[in-house]
């Protein structure tokens, strides 16, 4: 790769630790969302690395995840050097992981950029993509300017953040880079119209772009208590000294880097985004996203269905036979099966909360 390149000093870092309750019986604490192989080859998290071939290479690729899945992602991701897959020892959401990716990049390159992607999204406009992608770094190159990617709304949807548009700062390899004026985090519906209604606000995706030494600056000024303890395992030996992280990232503070640090800087920026992006949040937008059958099913070949429309059937193992039913999900897996209507499989969650308070532990 060319030195010249605004990829030169990139490194991503994909953040992989989530849990994906959404999608049980199918996903579980040993095999969330990310590892699931829902739409073409491979899984969620190795389509996210593959999009970065050619752009950043992997020895410049940081996947944070946690102790109960580290393996597996290991095994799925061979190419990545393991010392930069990391098992984080407790759930602390992406504030204090940002935080810990940006010591590790800054150790090994003063001029550091980091792209920050999450592991469970479905990206299906690869060249737009690396255009945006393009764009964001080249902003974000200059030093105290954070990027953030930014995607169209298509409704008013209350389980997105949204980010308000200020004015058209630049346009940047044929993308128009805006300043943004706020954050706001999952509004109520009626706000969420307006948004939409106005032009003005994008969707959220988390996906964010600075360097390196941005980021900790920015960390060290709106939370400071937080910046401390960064670099006290920074200063123990970062993700490469396995006792001291275990013992010292429990203490940091489970908090967003929304929350932590979006709200509260300035110099922030946006790219307006066409990418065919989807975070894939419930069964029912798998649904949307998958080839159906000529009564809108999405079934497997093992399947019969009769009389039945706007099916969504997923079976490991059984032949499925519907009669009479209409936009319905059923997902069947060796020691489960969940039915629920397409409409309210965004609840499904709530399924994961139930089992767990009914100590029923095996099933999650």
């Amino acid at each position: 790769m060319a030195r010249t390149s605004i990829f030169a000093h990139a490194y991503a870092v994909v953040m992989a630790g989530g849990s994906g309750t959404r999608f049980w019986p199918l996903s579980r604490r040993r095999h969330p969302k990310q590892l699931l192989e829902l739409f073409g080859r491979g899984t969620l998290l190795e389509q996210t690395v593959a999009r970065l071939h050619s752009l950043i290479p992997p020895e410049r690729i940081y996947i944070f995840t946690n102790e109960l899945i580290w393996r597996e992602v290991c095994r799925r991701l061979p190419q990545i050097p393991r010392a930069q897959i990391v098992a984080e020892p407790a759930s602390r959401n992406t504030a204090p992981t940002l935080g810990v990716a940006a010591h590790e990049i800054l150790r090994c390159d003063p001029e550091g950029l980091m792209v920050v992607l999450p592991a469970d999204q479905v990206i299906r406009k690869l060249a737009e993509y690396r255009r945006v992608l393009r764009a964001a770094c080249e902003v974000a190159s200059t030093a105290g300017r954070s990027v953030v990617i930014g995607l169209r709304p298509t409704r008013p949807d209350t389980g997105y953040g949204y980010i308000r548009l200020g004015a058209r700062a630049a346009r940047v390899a044929g993308q128009e880079i805006f300043e943004v004026t706020k954050f706001t985090e999952k509004p109520r519906l009626a706000a969420a119209r307006r948004y939409v209604a106005s032009g003005r606000y994008l969707w959220n995706g988390g996906m964010f772009i600075w360097r390196a030494s941005t980021l900790l600056e920015n960390l060290a000024r709106a939370q400071p208590h937080m910046s401390q303890q960064l670099a006290r395992i920074s200063e123990a030996g970062g993700v490469r000294s396995p006792r001291s992280f275990r013992r010292l990232f429990p203490r940091l503070e489970k908090i967003s880097i929304d929350f932590a640090l979006m709200e509260k800087i300035s110099d922030i920026h946006a790219v307006a985004a066409d990418i065919g992006w989807n975070d894939v949040g419930s069964w029912a937008v798998v649904y949307d996203l998958s080839r159906k059958d000529g009564e809108m099913n999405v079934r497997p070949a093992r399947s019969l269905c009769l009389d039945s429309r706007g099916n969504m059937i997923v079976a490991q193992r059984s032949f499925v036979v519907t009669v009479g039913v209409q936009d319905l999900v059923i997902v069947e897996t060796d020691d489960a099966l969940l039915v629920s209507t397409r409409a309210r499989s965004q609840e499904v969650g709530k399924t994961v909360q139930a089992l767990e308070k009914a100590g029923l532990r095996e099933l999650l």
